[in-house]
């Protein structure tokens, strides 16, 4: 499915799992999509919000709150390190040896894994490009996306804005449908 973003919705994509990984998370939720939009800072999406006074910044903050606020601690992986380790495996160990051969963050372990409704967000996202009658995903098209999981905490994030979802869909519709095909 990657091969069919733009250049900008891959960007997005790839920053928000460097998002997640820079929280500590071993996740990739909604909240973290929504950080990767506004980090890649290109694209529709990024516009959209930042009109509607959305930063990265704060935007990060209210993602730590929101997760904590549902409990959600921060592992930085410690479970999955533990396990390893009771097999005599150095994860830090390797990551130093990584680091020396093929630069700083070559390895990143673990991967974090897209949530439920991450997942669905980015499902959600075709539908919405199709919609549109595009065949590449662009990162209005993911934001279209977050914007139909309400279980996903990214609208609680944009909520802390006090930004309204039906609002925000109208202004990305606007947005999306002047840039053409």
């Amino acid at each position: 499915m990657f091969e069919f973003f733009t250049d900008h919705g891959k960007q997005a994509v790839t920053a928000s799992q460097d998002e997640a990984i820079a929280l500590g998370h071993d996740f990739i939720g909604t909240e973290h999509l929504l950080l990767g939009l506004l980090a890649a800072d290109s694209g529709t999406a990024a516009g959209v919000l930042h009109g509607q006074n959305v930063d990265l910044e704060r935007a990060r903050q209210e993602t730590v709150r929101v997760l904590e606020a549902a409990g959600i601690p921060v592992s930085k992986a410690q479970p999955a390190r533990d396990a390893l380790s009771s097999l005599g495996i150095d994860v830090a160990e390797i990551q130093r040896q990584a680091d020396t051969s093929f630069g700083p963050g070559a390895f990143q372990f673990p991967r974090p894994i897209y949530t439920p409704e991450a997942r669905t967000a980015l499902t959600n996202t075709l539908s919405e490009a199709r919609a549109l009658g595009r065949d590449a995903f662009g990162t209005e098209h993911i934001l279209l996306g977050l914007l139909t999981v309400p279980e996903g905490h990214a609208l609680k994030v944009l909520a802390s804005f006090r930004v309204d979802p039906t609002t925000l869909r109208e202004t990305i519709l606007a947005h999306a449908t002047q840039e053409g095909p």
